[in-house]
């Protein structure tokens, strides 16, 4: 089973089930996971070939989808449900495939598309570093040519300890095709959704909305001010609000 980090205790609210994107762990997540505890038990997962999760030869929509339905069966079979980026599409994934295990559905800046563009930039640069050589992350970084703003992301993910990353690599770069596209899951989930994007991203455009309405009729589209693609780690707070609001709403 993957990995968790549980945040408060078990209570009468259904857990609130996190699932981090690419390259990310469930740490990316802490400071909102535990401030939104003080109501329900949050368990935020490292997916597949991430964090302390194992490591696998595949990484597809169906099998994560399947790795957040067993974390969600040993915390009582009912959960609400958040993923970012490519955790969303597995939270979406799961909603459409099992959709009794869900009860709110929260999607953080990914809409139920392909994308055009991989992720192989960051995923050579992590691949590029020579692990010998290093001793500090300061090192790794002076080896990294790649966007300054994106390598602290990424090495929160390289083991100093053990000279390794805590990323499958191998795994992701041979399914990206599959990370950056879209299964299309036969059926639809008519519970709530919240879909959360970020005003300055272009990840989630408004020419997305049909297709998101598609498949979650009873979906809303909400824009986070001041906020790109890392929409939960540029405005915490108002990413918090608008997820305690939504899961506090009347049915």
């Amino acid at each position: 089973m993957l990995n968790t980090i549980l945040h408060g205790e078990p209570t009468d609210a259904p857990p609130l089930l996190i699932a981090h994107g690419l390259f990310g762990s469930a740490r990316n997540w802490g400071v909102i996971a535990k401030r939104l505890s003080d109501t329900r038990q949050v368990i935020a997962v490292d997916m597949r070939n991430h964090g302390d999760s194992f490591h696998s030869d595949t990484h597809r929509y169906p099998d994560m989808a399947d790795d957040l339905a067993h974390v969600i069966a040993a915390h009582g079979g009912h959960a609400d449900v958040l993923g970012h980026s490519m955790g969303g599409k597995a939270a979406m994934v799961l909603a459409l495939t099992q959709p009794n295990m869900v009860r709110r559905l929260i999607v953080s800046d990914i809409a139920p598309k392909a994308y055009a563009h991989d992720q192989f930039g960051p995923l050579n640069a992590m691949r590029g570093v020579d692990l010998s050589a290093v001793e500090t992350r300061k090192d790794a970084a002076a080896q990294m040519d790649i966007d300054p703003a994106v390598i602290p992301f990424l090495l929160q993910s390289l083991n100093l300890r053990d000279r390794r990353w805590d990323l499958n690599l191998t795994a992701l770069g041979d399914d990206m095709d599959h990370i950056t596209g879209w299964p299309e899951p036969v059926g639809r989930f008519g519970g709530p959704v919240l879909v959360l994007r970020g005003e300055n991203s272009d990840y989630v455009a408004d020419a997305d909305a049909d297709a998101i309405s598609a498949v979650f009729p009873g979906a809303r589209i909400e824009t986070v001010a001041n906020a790109g693609h890392w929409l939960h780690a540029e405005q915490p707070r108002a990413v918090e609000s608008a997820v305690r609001s939504f899961l506090e709403m009347a049915a």
